[in-house]
């Protein structure tokens, strides 16, 4: 299995800080979000790994270079005119997640460059077959205290279009940054535009063509000053 990071953010509600630095190169104890992402998949087995960049993605590059310090192979996918958001940034990378493979379907595990979290990625569910995508869910953090999602009968559906009853008896869920996809999930003649990621995986789960799992783990997403001060002071 390929990984791929997200990492072309302009990572706008963390500035000052990203006026100088791209988002996954903020670090938390002296280290980069991002690297604590690649060890990991080093660590679980994981060694092809894409990431795409845009704003100051230079950076990226030249701090990780082809990741051989880390026992890896990292590639890089380019956003030339800016990013393209988290799906169009992937669709413009599905040449390099499907290389070399004789398997052009093969799911592969897809990780937001800016969460931090110390959930072990040699747990992560498999896909199963009659699934497009499998998305790690986490309680329901206070910047997004309604959720996105809900198991009703075991069934991952939207909370959006739900009876307000249906919802008050159950718990709701928010999309982790972590998750498996096939790139089947993004055929279509999308071309290279900004497109986002959310709709789509709400669109595919109302087609039942999404697995979902709850974390039990740290996790944060560093999207304020705030958020990554917090981090530096509580984990070690």
């Amino acid at each position: 299995m390929k990984a791929m990071i997200l990492a072309a953010g302009r990572g706008e509600r963390m500035r000052p800080l990203t006026d100088t630095c791209p988002k996954p190169l903020l670090k938390v104890h002296g280290i980069p979000l991002i690297e604590y992402h690649i060890t990991k998949l080093a660590q679980c087995g994981i060694t092809d790994i894409v990431i795409n960049y845009a704003w100051l993605g230079e950076m990226i590059s030249t701090y990780l270079g082809k990741g051989e310090r880390f026992g890896v192979n990292i590639t890089y996918s380019h956003e030339e005119k800016g990013a393209l958001e988290t799906a169009g940034g992937i669709i413009k990378a599905l040449p390099l997640l499907t290389n070399n493979s004789s398997h052009t379907n093969e799911p592969f595990m897809l990780i937001n460059g800016d969460v931090f979290t110390d959930f072990n990625f040699a747990e992560m569910p498999t896909l199963a077959d009659d699934c497009l995508a499998h998305i790690c869910l986490i309680d329901n953090p206070e910047h997004n205290k309604n959720g996105d999602f809900i198991f009703d009968n075991h069934q991952l559906k939207n909370i959006e279009h739900l009876s307000d009853s249906t919802i008050k008896n159950k718990s709701t869920f928010t999309f982790s940054g972590l998750s498996i996809f096939r790139p089947e999930f993004f055929k279509g003649d999308h071309g290279e535009q900004i497109l986002k990621l959310g709709p789509m995986i709400k669109s595919a789960v109302s087609q039942r063509k999404v697995s979902a799992s709850l974390l039990s783990c740290a996790w944060t997403d560093v999207g304020t000053p705030e958020r990554l001060a917090f981090l530096n002071k509580q984990h070690k």
